[in-house]
């Protein structure tokens, strides 16, 4: 039937995003349980000729894979995010830098962003003693 094939297209497809093989997501259903789970039923799926089961289902549903897609077409949420090389590469250093280097590598991003500054902004100081002075700092041409 046509919609088992839809519906192997995109298991399939979540499987390849995934970067898993047919045996793995076969060997993920036996480790859950899941009675006749091998890589030909895993093919079967794929091709439109077996329906998965809820149990399948289920169990891939644990490793991440999002079954309402894999069922409908239609994603859970909102669709995923598509990192390119660069970003990928900066993000894993940021995820591995210490509190500090991150404070600062944010402050550096968001300084880069916003070379021009118009408008009034608050500055607050935090003294040793834990009271807090601040200031207003007006930019951009006015008078406060």
């Amino acid at each position: 039937m046509e919609i088992f094939i839809s519906i192997g297209e995109r298991l399939k497809e979540e499987r390849e995003a995934m970067g898993k093989t047919q045996s793995d997501f076969a060997e993920i259903a036996a480790a859950a349980g899941v009675p006749g789970a091998t890589r030909q039923s895993q093919a079967k799926y794929e091709k439109g000729l077996a329906s998965p089961s809820a149990a399948y289902l289920s169990a891939i549903a644990m490793q991440g894979v999002d079954v309402r897609y894999v069922l409908t077409g239609e994603r859970e949420g909102p669709p995923p995010l598509v990192l390119t090389a660069e970003e990928k590469t900066l993000l894993s250093y940021f995820q591995s830098a210490s509190a500090e280097i991150r404070k600062a590598a944010l402050g550096a991003l968001i300084g880069a962003a916003s070379t021009r500054f118009e408008g009034s902004q608050q500055i607050f100081n935090k003294a040793p003693t834990g009271d807090i002075a601040g200031r207003d700092i007006v930019k951009g041409g006015g008078k406060r």
